[in-house]
C-alpha cells in the first residue's frame, strides 16, 4: 500500500509525479515489446525508480496494466444528470445535446480515439498475449469498453426519458453503437492498410449515428 499525504504536503507531489513516470515507462515497453515480453525490472529502470517504489504504487504487472489502460484509454466517466443541464465537468461536451446532434460527434471522437496508432498498438499487444494471460484481456475489456460502454449507457440514461424510446439493453446498444463505428475503418487501420482521414472518420460517425438512432426509434435495441 502507498502512504497517503494530503495533497498541499510535497510528498504527495513527489509520489504522484513517481507513479506518472512509471505509467509512462510501462506503455512504452508494452507498446515495444507486448506485455509478455515486458519486464517489471525494466519499467522501473527506464522510470528511474526502484522495483521496491514500483511495488508501491503496483501489486502486480496485471495492476500495472490496469493503471496504462486507465491512463492510455479509458475515456472520462460520466454521471447522469437532467437533460436540461450542461455538460457536467469531466463530461464531454456532446452530453449535454440531444441524440441526432450528439452521435455524430460522440462517434467521431471514438473513432479518432479507437484508431489512434496508441490504441491500435494497444489493440494488437492484447490480442496477441491474451491467450497467455486471460487477465489482461479481463483488465483490457473493463477498462477500455467497459469504460466506453458506461459512457454510452450514461448518455442513455440522461436522454432516454426525454426521447421516450425504449432500449432494454443499453450496454448493448453502446456495443451496437461501437460496432456500427467500426464496421467500416477499424480493420483496415488495424492492419496497416489506410489511415483514415477525418473525412473518413466524420462521414463513418454520421452514418453510424443514423443507423443507430433508427434502432432506437423502432425499439430495436
Amino acid at each position: 500500500m502507498v502512504k497517503t499525504w494530503s495533497d498541499d504536503n510535497p510528498k504527495a507531489a513527489l509520489m504522484s509525479r513517481k507513479r506518472t513516470m512509471i505509467v509512462d515507462a510501462a506503455l512504452r515497453a508494452f507498446l515495444e515489446s507486448g506485455y509478455a515480453e515486458s519486464s517489471v525490472n525494466r519499467i522501473a529502470a527506464d522510470a528511474g525508480v526502484s522495483i521496491k517504489t514500483l511495488y508501491r504504487h503496483f501489486e502486480s504487472k496485471d495492476d500495472l496494466f490496469s493503471a496504462v489502460m486507465q491512463a492510455a484509454c479509458s475515456p472520462s466517466a460520466a454521471q447522469s444528470a437532467d437533460a436540461s443541464e450542461p455538460a457536467e465537468p469531466g463530461e464531454p461536451t456532446w452530453f449535454s445535446e440531444p441524440p441526432a446532434v450528439a452521435l455524430p460527434i460522440a462517434g467521431s471522437d471514438y473513432l479518432r480515439h479507437a484508431l489512434s496508432k496508441e490504441q491500435l498498438d494497444l489493440y494488437r499487444v492484447v490480442t496477441r498475449d491474451a491467450p497467455r494471460f486471460p487477465e489482461l484481456a479481463r483488465r483490457y475489456r473493463e477498462e477500455v469498453t467497459g469504460t466506453r460502454d458506461a459512457l454510452f449507457t450514461s448518455y442513455l440514461d440522461r436522454w432516454l426519458p426525454v426521447t421516450g424510446w425504449e432500449v432494454r439493453d443499453k450496454y448493448g446498444a453502446a456495443a451496437t453503437f461501437a460496432a456500427l463505428l467500426k464496421a467500416r475503418l477499424f480493420d483496415d487501420a488495424l492492419l496497416g492498410l489506410k489511415s483514415p482521414s477525418e473525412e473518413d472518420i466524420a462521414g463513418c460517425a454520421a452514418d453510424a449515428a443514423i443507423q443507430m438512432l433508427t434502432l432506437m426509434e423502432t425499439g430495436r435495441l
